[in-house]
């Protein structure tokens, strides 16, 4: 907990104790839990689960509407949104909240009163509320992708571990039960040796040119507030705000950008993936404003340990397969590859093959406890130093490796990639896509 000012009992603990074992579950929680192993401090050293956060919510309708009923039960003080009807209609629950249009001046009056924040904005928006959050520290729980940018998803994850706060990105199954026992059956060795990972999503987010010539924006929609740090550009009605942003490069990533951080959650966990070392993407001919409505990405990753290097591929929109591996599949998934067998998985089953061999197969007993819930999971972490499963550290490399898939498309070659750098050594052209520019006053702070 933030523990500069004895306002509330939130704020009871020594600041050097909360400090410090902020530091260290930021830096311990992420192994831990990749060998199974599940810790949280003594009592004496815990907050007490009674007292309510107070927290700021950025973005209030649609995903964000979602975030903000999974901490309802906590003391909301701030509302954020660009959008004064989506506003109007949350803080007709929320009637104590302060109210905001842009969260730069919510996090900069609020945050000494609030604990944490959750944002729930468009893409582009993520680590420029994220990072100001962070700096002022604010326990943060952020949607996917985390960050719109592989810089910024590294700044990001670096703020928070230095700040010690609690962190969660919103890839709400990964609390789900199916995700967790074929996590921990992959892990327990039944299908032998994965060098192999197909990942597919039969979405299309991308397509179109710009609009010509721009609109008003409607009284209710303060679009300069909208595109923050994204260059100007006009109002198109029905073209960006709200959903369809997800096809400009400008504010989102296409269906990978959407998807990407949901269905290879599962390889990333079940396999302790991290980085990849090459990443190389085909599709359309790439358009400068938006993305493509099918694409194709193969990463190669490196050994770990005793598990072996893994090549992961995955399709979206028009390049979806329909047979993975020798198996017809469903339009979304993910096929896992293995020396003993295959087994295709989904956000709520699972299915081995050869199916004869498996007919009599019995799960291997659980080592991953089931989630008290994605939102309630983070809450805890907040009040209580305990570990969460989608940690900026853990969903910064996954987004990183998300992100790359688009670096390497935009860029139109194969990438050697070189995580500790974020550069790609083969291809300098790649740098324009790995980070960005920002519009005077949306800095990174």
């Amino acid at each position: 907990m933030k523990s500069s000012k004895p306002q509330t009992p939130l704020r009871d603990a020594s600041r050097n104790t909360a400090a410090n074992r902020r530091r260290f579950l930021q830096t311990t929680s992420a192994g831990l839990l990749a060998a199974g192993v599940w810790s949280e401090l003594p009592a004496a050293e815990s907050t007490s689960a009674n007292n309510k956060l107070k927290v700021l919510c950025v973005g209030t309708a649609n995903r964000a509407a979602a975030d903000v009923d999974g901490v309802k039960g906590e003391d909301i003080i701030g509302l954020c949104d660009v959008d004064k009807n989506y506003l109007d209609r949350a803080a007709a629950s929320f009637k104590s909240a302060k109210l905001y249009a842009d969260y730069r001046e919510m996090i900069a009056n609020e945050a000494d009163k609030a604990d944490a924040i959750v944002i729930g904005t468009t893409d582009h928006h993520h680590a420029t509320a994220a990072i100001r959050a962070i700096n002022a520290g604010l326990h943060c729980y952020c949607e996917k992708p985390l960050t719109h940018t592989i810089h910024e998803a590294r700044v990001i994850a670096e703020a928070a571990k230095a700040k010690g706060v609690a962190t969660q990105m919103g890839t709400q199954i990964h609390a789900q039960p199916n995700y967790r026992r074929v996590v921990e059956i992959v892990q327990a060795g039944v299908l032998g040796d994965i060098k192999e990972v197909h990942v597919w999503v039969g979405k299309g987010w991308g397509g179109g040119e710009l609009p010509e010539p721009g609109q008003q924006p409607p009284a209710n929609l303060n679009w300069d507030l909208w595109l923050g740090g994204a260059p100007e550009r006009p109002y198109a009605a029905g073209r960006y705000h709200p959903a369809q942003w997800r096809r400009w490069w400008a504010f989102g990533g296409g269906t990978l950008g959407d998807m990407g951080c949901h269905f290879m959650d599962l390889p990333f966990w079940a396999l302790n993936l991290r980085h990849p070392t090459s990443c190389e993407a085909e599709g359309p001919e790439v358009h400068p404003e938006t993305c493509p409505l099918g694409m194709k990405v193969n990463y190669k990753f490196p050994a770990r340990g005793e598990m072996p290097a893994v090549n992961l591929t995955w399709y979206d929109g028009n390049m979806t397969p329909k047979e993975v591996a020798g198996e017809r599949v469903p339009g979304s998934g993910v096929m896992f590859v293995g020396s003993n067998g295959k087994m295709f998985a989904n956000y709520s089953n699972y299915k081995l093959f050869p199916q004869d061999k498996y007919s009599d197969f019995t799960p291997p007993p659980k080592t991953i406890p089931d989630s008290i819930g994605h939102h309630a999971e983070w809450i805890k972490a907040c009040k209580e130093g305990s570990p969460t499963l989608c940690n900026f550290d853990y969903s910064g490399a996954l987004t990183e490796t998300v992100l790359l898939g688009n670096v390497a498309f935009r860029a139109g070659k194969q990438l050697d990639w070189d995580a500790a750098a974020l550069k790609a050594t083969n291809c300098p052209e790649a740098d324009q896509y790995i980070t960005k520019e920002y519009r005077k006053g949306w800095e990174l702070a």
